[in-house]
């Protein structure tokens, strides 16, 4: 039975998209058969990310509308053989997408043996975002850490608890926070919050801290999801958040400010 984890907040520019590559390829380089599905229509940047723009041909709009098979649209990636793409729509409406065309997909998508559907919303609470946590088993809510980000995403939580289909049958998806852009330093100098600010305002177990680091960026504009870089920072953390969302014990690692020698100190202080 596949595990439908829908990767949500309330702000735009979080990194939703960023997490939802990193913790799909993630899932898939440990064996596990897993689809990223982008609900963003008409925007769409997952294929940007992932690196298959120029290999979308049909769209998750095409497999609702019977324009095109699942199979047809599906992208596997070139880097992980259990990764599978499933793009959004550039030039359709939001609306296009419905709970019946969404259900069928994710379906499907369970009968082809996928283990996990990671769903990459947009942000808000507008339609395309309640489509992409209506139908999730599990949620990974998306925070930087600072004040109008977490309110935001505490608003998210309220419609996870309220309007999805498993509040609807009386259960609860299983939520979890992922804190992103996260300077320690910063924190340090009271100019950020902590990830216990944080973690006390939403209540929500935490998953993992993804710390601020320029290897985010230059993976984005490279199209290789940053958990393959797995000598940086921002690489390790999303490793570590792939594992514990799988149920391992890991410690969570750059919460504190890093010890730097002399030189590195010098060096900064003259750039």
């Amino acid at each position: 039975m596949a595990k439908i984890i829908v990767v949500t907040s309330g702000k735009g520019g979080v990194g939703k998209t960023t997490t939802s590559s990193a913790i799909s390829t993630g899932l898939a380089l440990r064996g596990h058969k897993t689809a990223v599905i982008d609900f963003d229509i008409g925007l769409r940047n997952l294929d940007l990310i992932m690196n298959c723009e120029r290999r979308v041909v049909y769209d998750f709009v095409n497999v609702i509308n019977g324009e095109a098979t699942l199979k047809q649209a599906l992208i596997k990636d070139k880097r992980c053989e259990n990764l599978f793409i499933l793009p959004a729509s550039q030039t359709r409406d939001k609306d296009a997408l419905t709970k019946e065309g969404v259900e069928q997909v994710l379906n499907e998508l369970k009968e082809l043996g996928f283990e996990y559907v990671i769903c990459d919303s947009p942000a808000g609470i507008e339609h395309g975002a309640f489509m992409a946590l209506y139908f999730a088993d599990e949620a990974v809510v998306v925070a930087n850490p600072e004040v109008s980000s977490v309110r935001d995403s505490d608003r998210i939580l309220g419609i996870l608890q309220s309007k999805s289909r498993k509040a609807e049958l009386g259960e609860n998806v299983t939520e979890h926070l992922l804190i992103t852009r996260y300077d320690p330093e910063r924190v340090a100098r009271g100019e950020m919050l902590g990830v216990a600010d944080v973690e006390e305002i939403l209540a929500t177990k935490l998953l993992g801290v993804i710390p601020e680091c320029q290897s985010v960026l230059k993976a984005s504009n490279q199209g290789v999801p940053v958990i393959h870089d797995t000598e940086s920072r921002a690489g390790k953390a999303y490793a570590d958040a792939v594992a514990r969302l799988t149920g391992e014990q890991v410690e969570h690692r750059f919460l504190t400010p890093e010890h730097k020698s002399l030189f590195q100190r010098l060096f900064r202080r003259s750039a």
